[in-house]
């Protein structure tokens, strides 16, 4: 299996998955011109793309779906709270492009397993993923408010793990954005901080129950690259645990992990 983040942030997010001839998109809220570029950096041309997988209906994870979805005919995957919230923004779909999963229920695509799981923040039903491909597995949980127990079970066992790390707290409360949008970035709906995403990993990697992890999602007013790795590699140092962690950035392609 192949996992490269080709965009991470509150900007837009596009992560690509891939097993032998199953090439998948999770999220599309970049531009396709944009996400095109990014796949061709990687050696991926934008027509091999299998599927489209939409973890919730917020714009920086969907403006870009419905744009590549028409132009390379690829199918387009939500539950139906999402198709239905989502799709007066990626506008017409063919009927034959427009696929539902049950949120909880595996699918898959290919040899590609696909669960999705429920995960906390303000979209009509917001998913994470996990893929599998015999005893090889990614997953990808980004925008959740915080950690809860079934999230967590979804990310053990994974060899890749895309966690977010999106916001420095004392940033956010110091910085310019309306005190509404702070508690709702606060709340158990909106965002996981710096200090959140290195508390789950510490206790992750404790368990020896991931391989390497990815910090993704940062906010682009309230986090900084360099600061939320320093935040989440001191306390792993401090716990004494073997890990391996790096970055999804909202400007490039991460490094394509092969397991």
């Amino acid at each position: 299996m192949k996992f490269c983040s080709l965009r991470s942030g509150s900007s837009g997010n596009a992560i690509y998955i891939n097993h032998k001839d199953v090439n998948i998109l999770v999220d599309a809220g970049l531009s396709g011109r944009t996400i095109e570029k990014a796949l061709l950096n990687i050696g991926v041309n934008p027509k091999s793309l299998s599927a489209i997988l939409i973890t919730h209906e917020h714009k920086d994870h969907i403006i870009g779906a419905g744009i590549l979805s028409r132009r390379y005919n690829i199918p387009i995957y939500a539950n139906k709270a999402t198709w239905d919230a989502m799709e007066k923004d990626i506008k017409e779909i063919s009927e034959k492009n427009k696929l539902y999963f049950t949120t909880g229920e595996e699918f898959e695509i290919g040899d590609v397993k696909i669960m999705s799981f429920k995960k906390p923040h303000d979209a009509v039903e917001p998913v994470g993923f996990s893929f599998k491909c015999g005893d090889k597995k990614i997953s990808i949980a980004t925008d959740l408010g915080y950690m809860t127990r079934g999230v967590a079970n979804h990310l053990i066992d994974s060899d890749v793990v895309l966690l977010e790390a999106n916001h420095d707290v004392e940033m956010l409360i110091n910085g310019s954005y309306p005190w509404p949008l702070k508690k709702r970035i606060l709340s158990n709906l909106g965002h996981l901080s710096n200090d959140a995403a290195a508390d789950v990993l510490m206790k992750l990697f404790k368990m020896k129950a991931i391989g390497i992890a990815f910090l993704g999602h940062l906010s682009q007013n309230n986090n900084k690259p360099e600061l939320a790795f320093a935040t989440v590699t001191d306390m792993l140092k401090k716990s004494r645990v073997k890990f391996e962690v790096r970055m999804a950035l909202r400007n490039i392609e991460s490094d394509v992990m092969e397991i």
